[in-house]
C-alpha cells in the first residue's frame, strides 16, 4: 500500500511564517524548538489543507500574518487514488479562496481534499476534561473526514436548530406561528437523523478500536469504554434504523414544545449529545488520573488511525504537537511504533531521545521565529 503522505508545504504570510518552501520527508519528520517559534503553526497549515480550516480557531483570518491582508497555503499530497496539489488563499476582507489542481472551487464546502489528518496534542484532553461539546466537535471533526456529506447534514441541523430557537423566543408573546414550527421540527428530524445515526456509528468503530489499543499499551491492566449518549433515544437499538430515530425524535420535539417555548431554547436534540468515557467501570472525567486520561485520549487517536485506514483505504498523515515528551517510555514505545506505516509529523520543545527512532526513517528540522532548517 502506498500511503498518504504531504511531499511540501509553501506559506506565505502565515502567521509567522513570511516565506517558507519545505520538503518533507515521506516517513518521520520532527521539528525542535522553543515555545511560541511556529511549530504549531506548521502544523495548522497541514490540517487547513485537509479540512480548510483550523483546528486551533473559528476564525480564518486570525491565520493571517498580524501585520499583513492575506496569507497563502499551497500543499502537495500523494497517495494510492491521490495526486493533488491543494492551495487557499485567505484575505481579511475577502471570502476565502480554495483551489485543487489550480482549479478553484465553486463553494469551500465541496472541499475534498483526500488529505485525512489526525492530530494529537495536550489540549486534546480537554476531550475527557472539559464538557459535551469538546466531545462533539471531536467526533465532528473526524467524521467530516470519512464522510464529507455528514458536514452538510451536520450545519444544516445547526442553521435550523437557530431558526427554531429564535421563533420558540418570539412565541413566548405570540403562539401563533405554530405551523412555522411544525416545518422546523419536520427539517430538524430529516437533517438530525442523518448525523445522529453517522456518529453512532463512529463512536461504535472508535471504541471497538480504542478498547484493544488501549488494552495493549496498558498490557491488559485497564479497560477502556466509550458509549453514545443522545437524548433522541433512549435504547441503543432503535439508532440502528434511521425510521426508528425520525420516529423518536418527532415524538420528543411534539411533546416538549409547551416547555421549549417556556425556555425559548430546544430541549431534544443531537446538540446536546455526549460520549460517556469510563477507565475500568470508572468516570475517567471524575476518576481517572491524568496519566490514565492522556492515554485514553492517544488511544482513541490511534483509533482514528485505524477507522480512516478502513474507511479510506489510505493511511492518514499524523501530526503529534508536542505530547512526546507528556508519555512515558512504555507508550512512547507504542507510539513510535505505529510510525512505520504512515508519515508522521512531530513537534517537541526538547532534544528527542533519538535512539528511539534509528530504525525508523526521518528528517529532523529546527524551528526559530519562523526559520526552518534541515539538520
Amino acid at each position: 500500500m502506498l500511503y498518504l503522505y504531504v511531499d511540501s508545504v509553501r506559506l506565505i504570510n502565515f502567521r509567522n511564517y513570511m516565506n517558507l518552501n519545505l520538503e518533507l520527508n515521506k516517513k518521520v519528520n520532527i521539528f525542535i524548538g522553543k515555545n511560541a517559534q511556529g511549530k504549531t503553526n506548521l502544523l495548522e497549515s497541514i490540517y487547513l489543507c485537509s479540512a480548510g480550516k483550523s483546528f486551533r480557531t473559528n476564525g480564518d483570518k486570525d491565520m493571517i500574518n498580524i501585520k499583513k491582508n492575506q496569507c497563502y497555503v499551497g500543499a502537495k499530497v500523494f497517495g494510492n487514488h491521490i495526486d493533488k496539489f491543494i492551495e487557499i488563499k485567505l484575505e481579511r476582507n475577502k471570502p476565502k479562496r480554495i483551489k485543487i489542481n489550480k482549479l478553484e472551487l465553486e463553494k469551500n464546502r465541496d472541499l475534498y481534499s483526500g488529505l485525512n489528518v489526525v492530530v494529537f496534542s495536550p489540549e486534546d484532553l480537554r476531550i475527557i476534561k472539559d464538557g459535551p461539546s469538546e466531545r462533539r466537535n471531536f467526533i465532528d471533526r473526524e467524521i467530516s473526514q470519512i464522510k464529507p456529506v455528514y458536514r452538510y447534514n451536520l450545519n444544516r441541523y445547526n442553521k435550523i436548530l437557530f431558526q427554531r430557537n429564535n421563533l420558540l423566543k418570539n412565541m413566548r408573546m405570540n403562539k401563533k406561528n405554530k405551523h412555522l414550527i411544525d416545518i422546523f421540527n419536520m427539517q430538524m428530524v430529516k437533517s438530525g437523523s442523518k448525523v445522529i445515526i453517522d456518529r453512532a456509528r463512529f463512536v461504535e468503530n472508535l471504541a471497538l478500536s480504542s478498547r484493544n489499543i488501549h488494552r495493549d499499551i496498558t498490557y491488559g491492566k485497564e479497560e477502556l469504554f466509550l458509549k453514545y449518549r443522545t437524548n433522541v433515544v433512549e435504547r441503543f437499538d432503535d439508532i440502528l434504523y434511521i425510521e426508528n430515530i425520525e420516529k423518536n425524535f418527532m415524538e420528543k420535539l411534539e411533546k416538549d414544545i409547551n416547555n421549549d417555548i417556556l425556555k425559548g431554547t430546544t430541549k431534544i436534540g443531537l446538540h446536546r449529545d455526549d460520549i460517556d468515557i469510563f477507565i475500568n467501570n470508572m468516570d475517567s472525567k471524575t476518576f481517572a488520573s491524568q496519566g490514565q486520561q492522556r492515554t485514553a485520549v492517544l488511544s482513541m487517536k490511534l483509533a482514528e488511525v485505524d477507522i480512516i485506514k478502513e474507511e479510506k483505504e489510505d493511511f492518514p498523515v499524523l501530526l503529534l504537537d508536542d505530547v512526546l515528551s507528556e508519555l512515558d517510555k512504555d507508550r512512547r514505545k507504542y507510539l513510535i511504533h505505529t510510525f512505520r506505516d504512515l508519515q508522521t509529523i512531530i513537534t517537541s520543545t526538547d532534544i528527542i531521545d533519538l535512539e528511539e527512532f534509528d530504525s525508523l526513517e526521518k528528517k529532523i528540522f529546527c524551528i526559530e521565529n519562523g526559520n526552518v532548517n534541515a539538520n
